[in-house]
């Protein structure tokens, strides 16, 4: 034991003085806290010569990490070990976020760019008035289908998957919250729906897909819709605006029963040294022409009302990725369900995965 605690020490030690001496390294280059931005956000979900620009436009070096959940992000923020300046999460985490009061409340006369976004995407339940998060980008979860591999065949409803002519033929996604939405949907319920003789009738419903489903999968889907490996995937729009672009057999399509809205804001998270330095960003990337930009390289919609200006016509007119307001009015967006009835979500969506073996 005694061996053990002198160890911990030493490593101890040796962290310290690691830590140190980067500090030490970042100040004789010139970065400090005082001109150092720290980004987490999604893989690959921002064009990086617009950090370059930022950093030229106003001397301000840029951290950029990386996290593949809502749930990891808030754990590592939650911990405070790390310093982040700006996160980009999803609308019911930012929810979560505030409650928990991770957040640093936004300074709208550091923004005079957020006049740019669309009114139908300010002031939204998961965070009234906007007080601490500013839109990023926004879509839908939807159907992609190859009709070549259909013959023909046109998918209009989360009803139609489970013709029997489809067996074998569905990806979904591995998501408790996409899946046990796809099924309450498909009886017309709300994907927020708590009612558990409703959670049991979806859960019901989704094991007779079974027969239909290829397999749940992650990122994969992408490969393997783009490959002919299967017709049908339950995607987000973004996703689904990427694979289409490699198969032109491809079709995208927003349940006529109704499905998920999504948004995925900029934050300021409480670990921040640099709050000027990220309400600049912020606004930088609410500026038009550099929102554009970033929506043609990641490929989800912008809600930057007057970034499609910029934008090629054919992609603002497609209905499929830039829905009318008649039809977002009809979509839901994700709702805090509280941890017992996510719990209860995702309780139901292991036994679903478990009912498939």
């Amino acid at each position: 034991m005694k061996k053990l605690i002198q160890l911990f020490l030493v490593i101890a030690l040796v962290s310290a003085l690691l830590l140190y001496a980067i500090s030490k390294l970042n100040s004789s280059q010139g970065f400090t806290s005082s001109n150092t931005l720290t980004i987490y956000n999604w893989g690959d979900y921002i064009d990086a010569d617009l950090i370059d620009r930022f950093e030229e436009e106003t001397g301000i070096k840029v951290i950029y990490e990386t996290f593949d959940s809502n749930e990891a992000m808030m754990t590592k923020i939650e911990q405070g070990g790390t310093t982040y300046d700006i996160a980009i999460p999803s609308e019911y985490m930012i929810d979560k976020m505030r409650q928990e009061d991770l957040l640093v409340p936004l300074d709208h006369s550091k923004l005079p760019n957020l006049k740019n976004i669309d009114q139908r995407f300010i002031d939204l339940p998961f965070d009234p008035g906007n007080k601490y998060s500013v839109p990023y980008f926004w879509g839908t979860v939807g159907i992609v289908y190859n009709s070549k591999m259909l013959g023909g065949k046109k998918i209009t409803a989360w009803a139609d998957l489970w013709d029997k002519d489809l067996k074998n033929e569905i990806l979904l996604t591995d998501g408790a919250r996409e899946v046990m939405g796809m099924g309450l949907n498909s009886l017309n319920y709300s994907l927020n729906d708590t009612d558990e003789a409703h959670l049991q009738e979806a859960k019901i419903k989704l094991d007779a897909l079974t027969p239909n489903i290829k397999a749940i999968v992650g990122d994969e889907s992408r490969m393997l819709l783009e490959a002919q490996e299967a017709a049908i995937g339950l995607v987000w729009s973004g996703v689904a605006s990427e694979i289409m672009a490699e198969n032109e057999d491809l079709e995208y399509v927003v349940p006529e029963e109704g499905s998920n809205l999504w948004f995925d804001n900029m934050v300021i998270p409480r670990t921040t040294k640099n709050v000027d330095a990220a309400h600049q960003f912020i606004n930088f990337m609410l500026d038009p022409e550099v929102a554009a930009q970033n929506a043609e390289y990641v490929s989800y919609s912008t809600p930057n009302k007057e970034a499609l200006k910029y934008m090629p016509e054919e992609v603002v007119k497609d209905e499929r990725f830039y829905p009318s307001p008649e039809l977002t009015e009809k979509l839901e967006v994700y709702e805090n369900l509280g941890k017992k009835n996510l719990a209860r979500y995702n309780e139901l969506f292991l036994e679903f995965k478990m009912h498939r073996k």
